[in-house]
């Protein structure tokens, strides 16, 4: 299924050679050994740590790695686009693992109810699949364009074309991500401060996204994680107009519901641009994308329906029509489905304009209606299951295909950038299968163990808890403030996402980091704006390798 349109106003271009095939047999194979040991050690890492890093870099630098081997099968790797299609089958094959399918069967273990731990599998990975088609099918379109930030998929591209061309750019990036791997390390950790390595990854998102977006998710960050010393000195201001502020804001539904009322603004600003009215200005803008709006209202509509069949094959199998009456099951489809379309997009926002995707946070959201409409534990585990195994693999299918976007041009030859895409979507969908299948074979060592990742947990105490008073008057309130700064910013800023994605952060420093690189930026952007990104790809790229490594040999302590 193919929904990409080539803009009839750009010139015709020489073709050139073919892209490389994700499913060539030295391609497939390599990718399929380096995706299935992504998998396990994602799926060892989030049980452990509670995250999984960024598996794209570190695809990227085995893909080179592998190209300077001194094997006449190891040449053809010397291509960059045969590496980007690595590193995207095993960024998949990691997340999807890690984030989707065992997280998802994760509920029930922590529930205390393996019985439907098999029907979750399948339904997760049936989700995760879909994702990965819809970004792939609405890419470049006007809701999310290549041009956008995508910062963790620039760094991979500046990694990869610094491998490929050398010279001064690859000495460049090798002198940013060891910066970035010393500052984010102990070496420069301030205990006294609260600070255990300094957030190289922020301060080099900061130097590639979206200024007003940086600002918004800097102010979250710093919010939160500094409330309690805040809440003391409004204490008196609250106590005159009759409330009292929490301690703690993580201990509140503030920023789930601030995240509702900017989802609900920016689902609305996301069907404007969807369906509005083709006038000549819409018409203009509509030749930079190579995803045409018709497309893109065709493309949701499909993967509406697919998502819908998704859910429906779940319930069924799953045995939900003894547990619900039918007309609680059909609420119960209808509810998976719109959630199940609706997150990714809100998750695909966030990751465009940031690199953090609030996964966890925007399940929760759709958890909690759920409660709210009666639906008993089973079907909010597998509700819940299904709808948090869209966005990651979105996310990450995002930054992928930014990457590839890059290297190839960044779509100066439309026919090979679709080509191209079009094979970084094939290893994606594999690389999302190969996660299922290391799951299934996995999963029960992880339970047996009690290595599960603590979202699971989360989420299993959530349901365990029921519907609180307290907690719809928190969502109301904040929806009410976050629907607001949403409609101020306009959809292409998303500052009410990106503030609630900071809110839903525990990590001020992160905040602090992102402000004063942001700083740094602003006089220097009109003069060395390719070295800020080259440096900032050098900063993510550190941070993740560093990450990478820590949480590896943390995992297995």
């Amino acid at each position: 299924m193919n929904n990409t349109t080539i803009p009839p106003q750009k010139p015709p271009q020489e073709t050139p050679a073919p892209h490389v095939k994700a499913l060539e047999t030295k391609t497939l194979f390599f990718s399929l050994v380096v995706s299935a040991a992504s998998a396990i050690i994602c799926m060892q890492i989030i049980s452990r740590i509670g995250f999984t890093p960024n598996t794209s870099i570190i695809g990227a630098l085995l893909a080179m790695a592998a190209a300077r081997l001194p094997f006449e099968a190891m040449k053809k790797f010397r291509s960059i686009d045969r590496q980007n299609l690595v590193q995207t089958m095993a960024s998949a094959a990691g997340f999807g693992a890690a984030n989707c399918t065992l997280l998802a069967v994760a509920i029930f273990y922590a529930y205390g109810d393996l019985s439907l731990v098999f029907p979750m599998l399948i339904g997760s990975g049936i989700a995760t699949v879909i994702g990965m088609h819809m970004v792939y099918s609405i890419y470049d379109s006007e809701l999310f364009p290549a041009a956008g930030s995508w910062p963790p998929g620039v760094a991979t591209a500046q990694a990869l074309s610094a491998g490929d061309e050398g010279g001064k750019k690859a000495r460049n990036l090798v002198f940013g991500i060891l910066l970035g791997a010393v500052g984010s390390s102990k070496l420069l950790a301030f205990p006294a401060l609260g600070i255990n390595g300094l957030p190289m990854a922020g301060i080099g998102i900061a130097f590639i996204a979206n200024v007003f977006a940086m600002v918004a998710l800097a102010l979250g960050l710093i919010i939160r994680g500094y409330f309690p010393y805040l809440a003391e000195v409004l204490a008196p201001v609250a106590s005159w107009f009759g409330f009292e502020l929490p301690k703690n804001l993580g201990s509140t539904y503030v920023p789930q519901g601030f995240m509702i009322g900017a989802g609900a603004v920016s689902l609305v600003q996301a069907l404007v641009i969807i369906f509005r009215r083709k006038d000549s200005a819409a018409s203009a803008t509509e030749e930079n994308y190579t995803v045409s709006a018709a497309a893109m209202t065709k493309t949701l509509f499909l993967h509406t329906l697919l998502f819908a069949v998704g859910a429906l094959i779940l319930g069924l199998w799953s045995g939900l029509s003894a547990e619900m009456e039918l007309i609680k099951l059909v609420l119960w489809v209808v509810w998976c489905t719109f959630s199940a379309i609706v997150a990714p997009i809100l998750v695909g926002l966030a990751a465009m304009h940031s690199g953090w995707f609030p996964g966890f946070a925007v399940s929760v959201i759709f958890l909690i209606a759920g409660i709210f409409m009666g639906f008993p534990p089973n079907a909010l585990i597998l509700l819940t299951g299904y709808v948090a195994s869209t966005g990651p693999c979105f996310a990450d299918m995002g930054y992928d295909l930014k990457t590839g976007w890059i290297i190839r041009g960044k779509g100066t030859n439309v026919a090979y950038e679709l080509d191209g895409r079009r094979q970084q979507m094939i290893s994606e969908m594999v690389g999302g299968v190969l996660a299922v299948v290391v799951t299934a074979l996995l999963m029960n060592m992880h339970f047996k163990l009690d290595m599960i990742p603590p979202v699971s947990k989360v989420f299993a105490t959530t349901i365990q808890a029921g519907l609180q008073p307290s907690i719809l008057n928190h969502l109301f309130i904040a929806a009410i403030f976050g629907a607001l700064l949403q409609w101020a910013g306009g959809a292409r800023k998303a500052l009410g996402i990106l503030f609630a994605t900071g809110l839903l952060i525990n990590n001020p420093i992160y905040g602090v980091g992102l402000l004063i690189a942001l700083l740094i930026r602003w006089p220097l952007e009109k003069k060395y704006k390719n070295e800020l990104e080259l440096y900032g790809g050098g900063f993510v790229a550190g941070d993740g390798i560093y990450g990478f490594i820590n949480a590896l040999i943390r995992s297995f302590l």
